[in-house]
């Protein structure tokens, strides 16, 4: 057996209707004799006497090399596979006789070509097995280097460590100057993004929506929308997810569900193998490589996926079954420079205790509120990691996702202003499941927030041409989203300190600063409060107002994970702390809920 390949016997449930990548494949036949050579012309003939059997490329691999003079991803998407060279000609692998036209361009570097004939998931089973160090390579390196944080010098970073020991002498002998200058950068970031914030609710309240919204007549011919979801260690989860995503309201021949697995995940696999496939769905396993990130394996399945519309859902969602249906519809209306809608994201298990609470309150007010009225002034916004759908031509254009970045969405939505593109709000909800656990919140905020880091250090690396790209509105905006976010939450601690000095009989601010920072803290505080009490009320959830006071004790837990992500830029700024799924059920008993597991009954850890 071809190493690489996966035994049929593995595969037990996977390989009856639904497409499954690098699975099964038929028996090897021999190749003729050569046949006469030729080569590639605006419409070849071929003599049905010289068409060959069908080529098994899984039991007699292709030619890597001519793989990788062609480009691995550029022969997936073309559907075409350049075996080998046989008889002076480059045997041409493909569905059919017309992939060669269609492509002439592409395979002009190989000279006489000769075609034989091989189904398409044989065909990428063979391309995985014979290119898949290709293939990884590049879905890790797809993002350009110029927009990609793996080519940041974080390693210098680590030189500020000598600094950082003179700060603290420093600091020690004069630490009233040094809490001086550190609550006044505290409180310019405190302003910023409080503003930020009134303006962006402000802006959802006052101003109507200016696109159109999913409503509408159903387009004549409906697009083909790939689903891509990602899936590590998702044991308890996945006949739930798979029953969510079968309640979708699309003709199933124009979806193509992509489930995402890691090579070494056999856990998942062994999940997925339990259950009955559905015909359009595919199964991609991503080898191994140097980093195991969300962003690579959306990388390297984007180039199996087949629709011109790509979704991305994660393990825990519950989308509405009517989602894709507004999607096409919007895109339908939308203009071309629409590239990305975001859905609306809530929370299932808002009831499992005051965390789940409050995280539902922090996603209404994001979600309902901040983002839609960042979009109405006009702001670059970053996007949510699910519930995004993109037309695949921009989502190619811009080098797809940044595979080292952590918040690899966070990314994408400046990326994709960068090159002219907009993203507009889709009044769809999918619910998620919170993480109401104190320690694994904390992770995933530590994820985030150094994705926020490593994503402004990245577009800030030139900051004239993001100027220039963005204009300086837009450009604001970016410096209070990313690095106001940051400043603030890393410099909390003094904000806090500050009120309990007056306890100690030290003030050392005049009477007039404290009574305008008080007014600032009271007016960020008050913003929250309404953005947060508005965002319950849209939701239909008007009784998590009563929540609103715990978010005190809510938001002080991202001051330590904002600590933490910095220490991981120094040491780890690539590593992805993974949130377990499948903790808490729905406070209601949602779609696929018989199959969901009693709240607070954790599964177990990988």
């Amino acid at each position: 057996m071809a190493q690489g390949a996966t035994r049929p016997e593995e595969l037990r449930g996977l390989t009856g209707p639904g497409r499954v990548v690098a699975l099964a494949r038929p028996a090897p036949m021999p190749l003729p004799a050569p046949a006469p050579a030729f080569a590639p012309a605006p419409a070849p003939a071929f003599a049905p006497a010289f068409a060959p059997p069908s080529v098994d490329p899984c039991a007699e691999p292709a030619d890597a090399g001519l793989v990788a003079l062609l480009g691995a991803g550029r022969c997936l998407r073309a559907g075409i596979l350049p075996w080998r060279r046989v008889g002076g000609a480059v045997v041409i692998l493909a569905p059919d006789e017309g992939a060669l036209v269609r492509h002439a361009a592409l395979l002009a570097p190989l000279g006489p070509l000769r075609f034989a004939p091989c189904p398409t998931p044989v065909l990428r089973a063979g391309l995985r097995q014979a290119a898949g160090a290709l293939l990884v390579h590049e879905a890790e390196t797809r993002t350009p280097d110029a927009d990609s944080c793996r080519t940041l010098p974080l390693h210098q970073a680590r030189r500020l460590l000598p600094v950082l020991a003179v700060l603290v002498p420093l600091v020690l002998a004069w630490p009233v100057g040094a809490l001086a200058i550190g609550v006044t950068c505290a409180a310019v970031a405190l302003l910023l993004t409080a503003s930020l914030r009134l303006a962006a609710l402000c802006a959802s309240r006052l101003r109507p929506p200016d696109a159109p919204d999913g409503t509408g007549p159903v387009p004549a011919r409906l697009p083909v929308i790939s689903l891509l979801v990602p899936l590590l260690h998702e044991t308890g989860i996945a006949r739930t997810l798979m029953a969510r995503l079968e309640a979708l309201d699309y003709p199933r021949d124009r979806l193509d569900l992509c489930l995402i697995l890691e090579e070494a995940d056999t856990l998942t696999r062994d999940a997925l193998m339990a259950l009955d496939l559905p015909a359009h769905a595919q199964v991609i396993e991503v080898p191994r490589g140097t980093l195991c990130t969300k962003p690579r394996a959306l990388n390297f399945a984007l180039d199996f996926a087949q629709g011109s519309i790509i979704g991305i859902y994660d393990a825990e969602d519950r989308p509405e079954p009517d989602q894709l249906l507004q999607v096409a519809r919007r895109f339908a209306r939308a203009g071309p420079d629409v590239a990305c809608l975001q859905g609306v994201l809530d929370y299932y298990n808002h009831g499992s205790n005051w965390l789940a609470r409050c995280f539902t309150l922090e996603y209404g007010s994001w979600f309902r509120v901040i983002l839609p009225g960042m979009v109405r002034l006009g702001l670059a916004i970053p996007l949510g990691g699910t519930t995004l759908f993109l037309r695949r031509h921009a989502i190619e254009a811009v080098g797809g996702w940044d595979a080292h970045n952590v918040t690899e969405d966070a990314d994408l939505g400046i990326r994709l202003y960068r090159r002219g593109y907009r993203t507009e709000m889709l009044d769809t909800v999918t619910a998620e499941e919170a993480n109401a656990r104190a320690w694994p919140w904390i992770r995933q905020r530590t994820r985030w927030l150094k994705g926020y880091a490593l994503t402004w250090a990245v577009h800030m690396r030139d900051p004239r041409r993001l100027w220039h790209e963005l204009g300086a509105w837009r450009f604001l905006g970016v410096q209070v989203v990313f690095l106001g976010t940051l400043s603030q939450f890393l410099l909390a601690p003094l904000l806090l300190a500050l009120w309990f000095l007056p306890l100690l009989g030290a003030v050392p601010f005049p009477r007039a600063a404290i009574w305008a920072l008080l007014g600032l803290f009271l007016m960020a505080e008050g913003v929250n409060a309404v953005a947060a009490g508005l965002g319950a009320i849209r939701s239909g959830k008007a009784r998590l107002m009563t929540a609103i006071p715990l978010l005190h004790l809510y938001f002080p837990m991202a001051t330590v994970a904002a600590w933490r992500a910095l220490a991981q830029i120094l040491v780890a700024p690539f590593h992805w702390e993974k949130t377990a799924h499948g903790i808490f059920a729905p406070t209601r008993p949602p779609l696929g809920a018989a199959l969901t597991r009693p709240a607070g009954r954790p599964r177990r850890r990988s």
